[in-house]
C-alpha cells in the first residue's frame, strides 16, 4: 500500500510533535507517548498516512536512541545461540535442520564443537540476524576440539 503525504498535514504534525535525534530521557518519554497514541490510532485502521509516516519517524529516533545509550553486552557465539534459542523457546533439536544432526548441535550448544561458516550463515538466516553475532569466538571453540 503506496500512502501519499499532504505536505501540509505533514508540517503540521511535524510543527507539533518537533521530532529530532533524542538527547535525554524526558524527549523520549515524549516520543513514546506520541508514538503511542498513534498506534492506537493505527490499531483502530483510524490513523492518516501523515501519522504512519510519522509513527515510522519516531520510532526509528526511539530506536536509535535505545540502542545508543542501552547497548546490549558482546556475547560469544556460544552464548548468543543460546539467548536467541531461549527468546524463541526453541530446544536443541529444533536446530537440526540446521546442523544436519542432532548430534552435531548438542556437541555445538555443550561447546565442544565450533561453529562452521556454513553454520554462521543458516544461523544467521534462521534467526534473522547478522552472521557477525556468530564469528567472534567460532574460531578459539574450534581449537578446543
Amino acid at each position: 500500500m503506496v500512502l501519499t503525504l499532504s505536505p501540509i498535514k505533514y508540517g503540521k504534525l511535524l510543527s507539533k510533535t518537533l521530532p529530532k535525534r533524542i538527547d535525554n530521557d524526558a524527549e523520549f518519554d515524549r516520543f513514546v507517548e506520541t508514538m503511542e497514541k498513534i498506534s492506537r490510532a493505527i490499531e483502530r485502521r483510524e490513523a492518516t498516512p501523515e501519522e504512519h509516516a510519522l509513527h515510522s519517524l519516531l520510532s526509528t529516533l526511539i530506536k536509535e536512541y535505545d540502542d545508543r545509550t542501552q547497548p546490549l553486552p558482546p556475547l560469544d557465539p556460544l552464548r548468543m545461540l543460546r539467548f536467541l534459542m531461549d527468546q524463541r523457546g526453541l530446544r536443541p533439536v529444533d536446530l537440526t535442520p540446521i546442523f544436519g544432526a542432532r548430534s552435531i548441535a548438542s556437541l555445538v550448544l555443550s561447546g565442544k564443537r565450533g561453529l562452521s561458516k556454513t553454520h554462521i550463515c543458516k544461523l544467521a538466516e534462521f534467526f534473522h540476524v547478522s552472521p557477525a553475532l556468530f564469528l567472534e569466538g567460532s574460531a578459539s571453540a574450534k581449537s578446543r576440539t
